[in-house]
């Protein structure tokens, strides 16, 4: 997928994708969209867009809290029985790991998860299915949502003056998406060789 083509093809329009993409990302469930290349590269191409980056990250920012207080909402009313073993998307080791992720991290895990893709989709029902305090949540998701929004912004910005990742937006996407997913890859394939190894 030739992403610059494609955002600069819609134009303005892009920030419609963009903001839609990030809010579904964080507040329907569904973790597969690429929500930090898309700001990434948004920035980066931000003048062929004939938008300022800065409305970029604002609208990326404002998607991405409200999306978690929608997946805050689901938690609060649903709680885990939503979750399943072999759901296709409500998995339960989903929320397990964004159960792990906040026990080791607190509060902060709301900040930090937005940069740990899953982890960032499932961590705002985890939180609404938990004792944790509406206000409490939403205080440090806007906290998150900004800082996310505005770190893949700026990066874009200023690395956009350099020539070679201008000219190779996909690949440091692509790149992008492999960092934040790799851990996560590896975490399961160890844990599904332990699984298996302590079956044998």
């Amino acid at each position: 997928m030739n992403l610059t083509t494609i955002l600069v093809a819609v134009g303005p329009a892009a920030l419609v994708v963009i903001g839609a993409m990030v809010f579904i990302e964080n507040g329907l469930l569904f973790p597969f969209l690429p929500g930090d290349s898309l700001i990434f590269a948004a920035a980066i191409i931000a003048v062929p867009l004939h938008v300022p980056w800065y409305l970029i990250v604002a609208i990326a920012a404002g998607c991405a809290i409200g999306g978690a207080e929608v997946g805050f909402a689901i938690g609060r009313r649903y709680g885990r029985r939503l979750f399943k073993p072999d759901a296709r998307l409500f998995k339960t080791r989903y929320l397990e790991e964004a159960d792990r992720f906040f026990a080791r991290w607190g509060r902060g895990s709301i900040v930090l998860a937005r940069f740990v893709p899953i982890v960032r989709t499932y961590i705002s029902p985890a939180i609404g299915a938990s004792t944790v305090a509406h206000r409490t949540f939403s205080i440090w998701n806007a906290l998150g949502g900004l800082v996310w929004a505005a770190l893949l912004g700026t990066a874009g910005l200023f690395l956009g003056s350099i020539p070679w990742v201008a000219g190779n937006i996909e690949w440091i996407a692509l790149g992008i998406i492999i960092v934040s997913v790799g851990p996560i890859l590896i975490t399961a394939l160890v844990r599904r060789h332990r699984a298996k190894a302590a079956e044998s």
